[in-house]
């Protein structure tokens, strides 16, 4: 009866503690409302509204929605995105797999390798721009290479057709780093008896890679792909540091457009529309991933 009893009253503690693990998610899921959820609200609302800071917020429906479908610099933005989408992912979808194949051995220094090709996704955007901005100009020592081989000078930062390639290899080169380490972690899953039965059937290196390893590492693509694209969509800082938008609208982005929008015209109503149009693209460009990325049930 005593063991009953003893039992019992476990039941009935553990019964009244299911709520323990939920209480350690309230700090966190406060400080998303906070930070995260509650800026949204407001946000969708402003996209309604017409607000300038200086005067009271004011409903006007639509008004900014239809705005945007006919403002040509928004159109601008738009594609300079889509581009910066299609020059981005490549180098950050593809080119990290092969750095991580490099890393992926057993190697007395590979840590530091590793950490190396890793250091730039923890440097600020904004020193890394800067240093870019240096080593880009007309003075600066890429076009000092490009002389000596009697190929420039180059104005990369003021030339309106090398001005977002130039953006986009920075993005691509800070975030690489990042990419490669989610490779890594896919690349160390694979069964190695997978790869090892390839070899003894006599597949040779590419041939493991791509019928053996890529297939393996096809939710990881999935992972490699949403956040690649949803990168560049909202590329920011490195388009103001670097460029401000220019020359002549070529590196505006919508991530810039919003800011424009929003500190330099105050016009805080028409910017929370284009982020929320910016908002819609990227779940759809997610959904569109994962509805060809995702694994089919046999």
């Amino acid at each position: 009866m005593a063991v009953a009893g003893r039992g019992s009253l476990k039941g009935r503690v553990v019964g009244q503690r299911w709520y323990t693990p939920y209480l350690f998610l309230v700090p966190g899921l406060l400080l998303y409302a906070g930070m995260f959820a509650w800026p949204a609200v407001i946000a969708i609302q402003l996209a309604f509204s017409d607000y300038d800071i200086v005067n009271p917020i004011r409903w006007s429906g639509l008004d900014n929605f239809t705005r945007l479908v006919h403002d040509p610099r928004a159109w601008i933005a738009l594609r300079n995105s889509l581009l910066f989408v299609v020059m981005f992912l490549p180098l950050t979808v593809v080119a990290p797999l092969f750095l991580a194949l490099l890393v992926n051995v057993k190697l007395r220094a590979i840590q530091a390798f590793r950490m190396l090709y890793y250091l730039p996704v923890i440097t600020s955007m904004v020193a890394v721009a800067v240093a870019w901005k240096y080593v880009f100009n007309r003075e600066g020592v890429v076009n000092w290479l490009l002389q000596l081989a009697g190929l420039g000078p180059i104005d990369f930062l003021f030339d309106r057709h090398w001005a977002l390639p130039t953006v986009v290899l920075l993005e691509a080169w800070k975030n690489a780093g990042l990419f490669m380490m989610i490779y890594l972690a896919g690349l160390q899953a694979v069964p190695a008896e997978h790869v090892e039965a390839a070899e003894i059937d006599g597949a040779n290196r590419w041939q493991r890679l791509w019928h053996v390893i890529v297939p393996a590492l096809r939710p990881t693509f999935a992972v490699t792909l949403i956040l690649s694209m949803l990168e560049a969509m909202r590329a920011f800082e490195s388009v103001y540091v670097l460029t401000r938008g220019g020359p002549l609208d070529s590196t505006l982005t919508l991530g810039y457009y919003i800011w424009s929008k929003a500190f330099e015209d105050y016009d805080m109503g028409y910017a929370s529309s284009v982020g929320l149009v910016l908002w819609a693209i990227m779940i759809v460009l997610a959904l569109v991933n994962l509805a060809i990325t995702r694994r089919k049930d046999a």
